[in-house]
């Protein structure tokens, strides 16, 4: 992690000028200056205590390393500030601009996104002393200035995921069309020619040509997001938004907000208005991953949703009519969820209509061939050695093939990334996979032979008699000096027949 800059930190401009993003005036930053600069000079405070919130947050489903975090939003900080301490707004909307491409390219979910935007103000304002309550001016400008930071990263975010979508839907399509539909090994992401998934496929189509509500149930692992993206792509605006959210990942008390947005004044904290996931999909799909994990009270809002086709804002007293299709996801059996009280059972019927069910990968082993070959080629094109791998042994395949996989698809992308990383030979081999999956454990280090030492029965059995010699038949001094309970040791004097 660099230092922060021991540059000269320039002035703010003065002069009145036009208002950012219809939030901020730029007369309006004069106010931040003691913000700025003291995030300027606790740069480091700022950033590490960001990181620290993002993993308490994320936990191990971040999308984002350690480094990758410094590397990203330490750029972002260094920039964006000197950008604003500058008064330099046109600077800071291309550098924000410049992160939401970098974000997208790293596939960062767009909920993880806003999530971190929000973490970072909580990290901003904790170094600048009695900031906000004795600042509530200062306060709510810092607001309008984090959500600015969300607008250009949620259009750049869109904007550039469209654009990828799109090349890639091209490529697609063209894949699929030249193929019959019982021929095909891939399709808009997926891999897999078994009878199991060819029939996903064309379950995938015929719901994509429709804009009713979906309900995607499979294991962990299996790919949910991936079919989802593919009903969306098989729809009639395939460019349009697909916004993500996992709600397993958002605390249960933010999700309603997330999703309805909130008006200004709703709530502590909400100095402007935010438009929210729904309205933020508009002609396009709406994901809710994990949607089990949505409280009861959440679960009917969404359920009056779908019926009527509006939302209505925490704070608002009116409705807004929303165009957005609705998939929802599990790893749960969802009837067994609905008896358990994770799922509101009106809520299952109106999802019931189209339900698809994700294969896991143990019950079509015969996919593991292709799959493989998709993940070596994704990794080669990422440059993960400086050597492309031609290919994957076949005692390796065998053993993949032959494993259970209860962590599905996604242990399989990570086993190959595995053999990437500690594997030097042209080829995957048996030896670079994880030891569950090889069957192959390290040897421990071989022990130099220096005559018999006899079975560990016979040491245990005569440190037990050393022991009760040595304290004259006393079994509650011996227990003691043994370290063991005294239960223990008559169940020793038994086995070994010491009496």
């Amino acid at each position: 992690m660099k230092p922060p800059s021991q540059e000269p930190i320039p002035s703010l401009t003065s002069a009145a000028a036009p208002r950012y993003f219809h939030l901020l005036w730029d007369t309006e930053l004069d106010a931040l200056r003691p913000v700025f600069e003291s995030i300027h000079r606790h740069r480091d405070e700022v950033l590490i205590n960001w990181y620290n919130l993002y993993v308490l947050h994320f936990g191990d489903s971040r999308a984002l390393t350690k480094s990758d975090f410094f590397e990203i939003f330490g750029s972002e900080l260094d920039t964006t500030t000197r950008d604003l301490l500058a008064g330099d707004m046109e600077g800071f909307a291309a550098d924000m601009r410049r992160i939401g491409r970098t974000l997208a390219d790293r596939g960062v979910p767009f909920s993880e996104l806003i999530v971190s935007m929000h973490l970072f103000e909580e990290s901003a304002t904790a170094v600048f002393p009695s900031f906000p309550p004795s600042l509530p001016k200062t306060y709510q400008t810092f607001d309008k200035l984090s959500h600015c930071r969300m607008i250009i990263l949620a259009d750049t975010y869109f904007r550039s995921t469209s654009a990828v979508s799109g090349a890639r839907i091209q490529a697609l399509e063209r894949e699929a069309t030249a193929l019959p539909a019982a021929e095909r090994t891939r399709f808009h992401g997926l891999v897999g020619a078994s009878p199991a998934m060819r029939k996903l496929y064309e379950r995938i189509e015929a719901v994509g040509a429709t804009r009713g509500t979906v309900l995607i149930v499979g294991e962990s692992g299996t790919g949910k997001e991936l079919v989802a993206r593919a009903i969306h792509e098989c729809g009639a605006k395939p460019n349009a938004s697909f916004v993500a959210l996992n709600c397993a990942a958002i605390p249960r008390e933010l999700i309603e907000s997330e999703l309805f947005g909130y008006k200004r004044g709703a709530f502590s904290g909400a100095n402007n208005e935010y438009e929210g996931l729904f309205r933020a999909a508009e002609g396009g799909t709406l994901l809710l991953d994990e949607v089990t994990e949505m409280s009861p009270e959440t679960q009917s809002k969404l359920l009056r949703v779908l019926q009527e086709r509006t939302v209505r804002p925490v704070g608002a007293t009116r409705e807004i009519a929303v165009n957005a299709r609705l998939i929802a996801s599990t790893n749960r059996d969802p009837e067994e969820a609905v008896q358990r009280g994770q799922l509101r059972q009106d809520l299952y019927y109106r999802l019931q209509a189209s339900v698809l069910l994700v294969p896991p990968l143990r019950s079509r082993l015969d996919d593991i061939g292709l799959l493989v070959e998709h993940f070596i080629e994704v990794l080669n094109q990422r440059g993960m050695r400086p050597a492309p791998v031609a290919g994957i042994e076949d005692a390796a395949l065998e053993a993949m093939r032959t494993y259970n996989w209860p962590g599905n698809v996604r242990q399989l992308a990570n086993a190959i990334e595995t053999a990437f990383t500690f594997g030097r030979a042209p080829e995957l081999r048996l030896e670079d996979l994880p030891e569950s999956i090889s069957g192959i454990h390290a040897q421990p280090t071989a022990v130099v032979n220096r005559g018999s030492v006899g079975s560990f029965a016979d040491a245990e059995r005569d440190l037990i008699r050393r022991a009760i010699e040595s304290t004259g038949g006393n079994k509650v001094a011996a227990a003691k000096l043994l370290k063991i309970s005294r239960k223990k040791l008559y169940a020793k004097i038994a086995k070994y027949g010491l009496e």
